[in-house]
């Protein structure tokens, strides 16, 4: 058995375009011993658009782009690349690996090749495994960098390197080998076959998961109590009172939390204030803390903020 790690440069990306310029791999044996290593660059048939992960352009990649109009298409180099990720006796690996397989996947689509088929798995997905942390994306850099890998970043072959001493090191951290971590985390091969692409998963993946979308439930019923609690009560607030001409707004994570807010509003309509759903609407914003969307637009349209704790009084009890 052999390690494949793969690595895929673009010369653009769009939405169903992905015009390939490098496709660099490293191959290793199961102890992490390098048997061959490649940068294969090819010929993208297109200018080059570079954008990073956000979008933006900026993106420079290490490589001289007029020598790529001298090397051959993707066409020409199909076979062999499919001849390395399809070997039976290989284990692919690639870091955000989904993102390369999409882009393999466009470019048999547009030299109208047939679909590749084979498993992958994806070094970020079982980092993100073994720090049990599914809330964001960790770049190659941070990984290595958490790792303490070294790399030049945006070379493909070189990224494909890093991206197995990442493996390497994260096997070395959890004192296990490759297997290992997959048994470990309950980890399911991603797979492309007939240009379908199915992502890579596992047992704490939904659990995260399942996890988020009760939460998302929870706060989805608490949203509905605490507006049924306003629309009710509003109307009965005391007229004349201290916050006469006051109207108020809460961060959402405040309207979420109804043992607060409901106290709060009650607090505010006994003084003959109001409550509005709409930042830019209110006059007074209140939050755990700044920052936010909520916070800004009602900021901008001159509301005033006042911190959450400073009415520990009203809220005593909670």
């Amino acid at each position: 058995m052999k390690y494949v790690f793969f690595d895929i440069e673009c010369a653009c990306v769009f939405k169903n375009v992905a015009k390939m310029c490098a496709f660099g791999y490293v191959v290793t044996d199961e102890s992490f011993a390098v048997r061959a290593r490649e940068d294969i660059l090819l010929n993208p048939k297109g200018k080059f658009h570079l954008t990073d992960r956000k979008g933006k352009e900026g993106l420079v990649l290490p490589y001289e782009y007029e020598d790529f109009k001298k090397y051959p298409v993707f066409r020409d180099r199909y076979p062999a690349i499919r001849s390395l990720l399809e070997d039976r006796d290989a284990h692919l690996f690639g870091h955000a690996t989904i993102n390369d397989v999409n882009y393999l996947n466009l470019e048999t689509k547009r030299y109208k090749l047939p679909s590749f088929r084979f498993a992958f798995h994806d070094t970020q997905f079982l980092y993100m495994n073994a720090v049990n942390d599914f809330s964001r994306q960790f770049g190659l850099g941070a990984m290595a960098e958490a790792l303490n890998v070294d790399f030049t970043p945006h070379r493909a072959v070189d990224d494909a390197y890093a991206t197995m001493m990442v493996c390497r090191a994260l096997c070395e951290r959890e004192q296990t080998d490759v297997k290992g971590i997959l048994e470990r985390y309950g980890v399911r091969a991603g797979r492309i076959s007939n240009y379908r692409i199915e992502q890579p998963d596992s047992v704490r993946r939904r659990g995260y998961l399942a996890e988020r979308e009760a939460e998302k439930e929870q706060r989805a019923k608490a949203h509905v109590e605490f507006y049924r609690y306003v629309n009710k009560q509003m109307h009965r607030r005391k007229k004349g009172g201290e916050l006469d001409g006051k109207v108020f707004c809460f961060s959402k994570d405040v309207e979420d939390d109804v043992s607060v807010s409901v106290k709060l509003a009650s607090a505010i309509f006994a003084s003959g204030g109001k409550y509005t759903s709409h930042p830019s609407e209110c006059n007074v914003y209140i939050a755990r803390s700044q920052g936010g969307v909520r916070y800004q637009n009602a900021l901008n349209c001159g509301a005033a903020f006042i911190p959450l704790d400073r009415f520990s009084k009203a809220l005593e009890g909670v």
